[in-house]
């Protein structure tokens, strides 16, 4: 990466991180704040104030992304950043948990996910865009991780007003990390690995293999924003331990499923052992809800189930964005990525709301059940999925041509050995292959496209 490009991977992978810190810090204190509010007797209410950015961010996140294509990048952003600091300002001011929910709204309805990539795209060469994007799944990952530890402590010392609060500073301080670290782009244009294009959505919602990973994505963060309905309960319930001091219980759990995450992950990618492994830790998954449903008035157990959720969570969150991108034509990459993370924002919808109403009128075991359910469903999807393939994405940048020729172009590239997909884009400037993880003709693919045809 030159100067630049690295300038933009790191200043947007920091404003996609503290976006995503500043929905999780909550997290793991929430639902006992929530409580003490008039109205916050309800679990259901509670449920809903959680799962309430989910919703709002699931219906704004493709709009905001078109509409970023032509009302331009950044001042998108300003305005999907300036809605979290209300929405952040509203939840730390409100006085009832009706309130909260409203907060909680407009916070979600500052949906920049989709805004970023594509400007992320706009600034970074074809070549090294995939590290970029990487570099924010790292930040999320992180951030995720740190607010497990983090708002316990932050709780203890500002409560979740001041946390709601904090956020609301660090989207501030974002719009100016925007104006004066991110770069402008040069050329502003479709990207068909960062952008939704809405000529392919019907393609990627009728795709059975793309549709078993956005009902996983769904599934996972359902049952993760329905367990911390009741899990911060049921830690001081059961071990008489104050919600300031779970952090003693989250930072080793995360530490210990990183650790198992980690060798999971380099295995099936050097081995090409995706399927298995997802398998597994979808399997793991459920085995964690169906012994929480038992397990819930133990605290030891809970603390042991915590920590199975957490290695199931992190290889899952690491395997999916990948096996969308195996699976995934090479010209609907965006698109289906632009599907899977609005499957993810109505998981946490959907799982603060059936948390909230299952543990009001069955009681917490059957928060644990509905997250066995789901889970159940999506371990047979898993398993009766096709094996995904040994691939991995390239892009290259072309010099303008003819749509005759970006066609010629396109059949010579998959003529060449290890190509598996290959889609020359005239209008964006770019190649898109598929090409096998075992080994392939770079040069040739670099000779034809520095040649042209």
């Amino acid at each position: 990466m030159n100067p630049t490009e690295l300038r933009a991977s790191v200043g947007l992978a920091g404003i996609f991180g503290l976006r995503m810190l500043g929905m999780f810090l909550i997290l793991p204190v929430f639902a006992i704040y929530a409580h003490g509010l008039p109205g916050g007797n309800s679990q259901t209410l509670i449920g809903l104030a959680l799962g309430a950015y989910g919703l709002t961010q699931a219906m704004l996140q493709l709009p905001f992304g078109m509409a970023s294509d032509r009302w331009g990048r950044k001042r998108v952003i300003y305005f999907g950043l300036l809605l979290f600091v209300i929405g952040s300002f509203v939840a730390a001011s409100a006085a009832d948990i009706y309130m909260v929910i409203v907060g909680r709204s407009i916070q979600g309805a500052g949906a920049i996910s989709a805004a970023i990539t594509a400007l992320l795209a706009d600034l970074t060469r074809e070549e090294h865009r995939t590290k970029a994007m990487s570099m924010i799944g790292a930040t999320i990952g992180l951030a995720f991780a740190a607010s497990m530890a983090l708002g316990p402590l932050l709780y203890q010392a500002i409560g979740v007003p001041g946390i709601f609060e904090l956020t609301g500073v660090l989207a501030l301080a974002a719009m100016g990390v925007v104006y004066a670290v991110i770069p402008d782009p040069r050329d502003s244009h479709f990207h068909s690995d960062a952008g939704v294009a809405p000529a392919r959505l019907r393609d990627v919602l009728h795709d059975g293999q793309l549709l078993r990973l956005d009902f996983g994505i769904f599934a996972l963060h359902a049952a993760q924003m329905a367990m911390f309905v009741v899990i911060p309960f049921a830690l001081r319930e059961t071990g008489g331990m104050p919600e300031a001091q779970h952090w003693k219980i989250y930072l080793p759990v995360m530490l210990g499923a990183f650790a198992f995450m980690v060798p999971a992950i380099i295995y099936s990618e050097k081995k090409a052992k995706h399927k298995p492994i997802f398998v597994f830790a979808v399997a793991l998954l459920l085995l964690s809800q169906l012994l929480m449903t038992v397990l819930i008035q133990s605290f030891w157990g809970i603390v042991a189930m915590l920590l199975l959720f957490f290695i199931a969570f992190n290889i899952l969150e690491a395997s999916l964005p990948s096996l969308i991108s195996r699976l995934a034509p090479a010209r609907s990459k965006g698109t289906a990525m632009g599907v899977y993370n609005t499957s993810q924002s109505l998981g946490l919808f959907a799982g603060g709301v059936a948390g909230g109403l299952l543990s009001h009128y069955a009681g917490q075991w059957s928060v644990f059940a509905f997250g066995g359910a789901i889970s159940a469903l999506w371990l047979m999807l898993a398993a009766s999925m096709k094996t995904p393939p040994a691939v991995r994405t390239r892009m290259f940048h072309v010099e303008p041509m003819s749509a005759e020729a970006a066609r010629e172009l396109s059949r010579r590239l998959i003529g060449l050995d290890g190509v598996m997909e290959a889609i020359v884009d005239p209008e964006e400037g770019a190649a898109y292959l598929k090409v096998e993880m075992a080994g392939w003709d770079e040069e040739g693919v670099t000779k034809l496209i520095e040649g042209g045809v």
